[in-house]
């Protein structure tokens, strides 16, 4: 028997035209701001930048996204940030003896052959000898 698995489900569905139903809102929302501000009783030059202002606004709710997340979900975080506590403590402790010891190796010594400022160079001299001959 054969299921079919929903996918992008992440995605929402265009229900008014190209628009889903939270950007539909945040433009009608920005537009009705806007004719609440057209219908007060003041001079249009006064009304205008209130009204440019809250259409922008909502547009910019509906298709704005910083680094891939709607504008909304930003503002709810910077909002988040900026109310909660901050105060962040740190007590400087004494380091405890186990980590400042040393560590001494428990194996037996391997004696290593130390090379001389001499032998070092003619290793050197003989591997760039090597490398421009091929």
């Amino acid at each position: 028997m054969n299921f079919q698995v929903p996918q992008f489900i992440d995605i929402e569905d265009p229900i008014f035209g190209p628009l889903t139903f939270k950007q539909f809102m945040y433009i009608i929302g920005g537009g009705g701001l806007a004719f609440l501000f057209y219908v007060l009783p003041l001079p249009i030059y006064l009304k205008g930048i209130p009204m440019v202002a809250s259409v922008a606004f909502g547009v910019a709710l509906a298709f704005y996204k910083v680094n891939n997340r709607p504008l909304p979900i930003v503002m709810e975080y910077a909002i988040r940030y900026f109310l909660s506590n901050k105060l962040y403590l740190w007590k400087k402790g004494e380091p405890s003896a186990d980590k400042t010891a040393p560590i001494k190796p428990t194996g037996p010594k391997i004696a290593v052959p130390k090379l001389t400022e001499s032998r070092l160079k003619d290793l050197s001299w003989s591997l760039d000898i090597q490398t421009k001959t091929k």
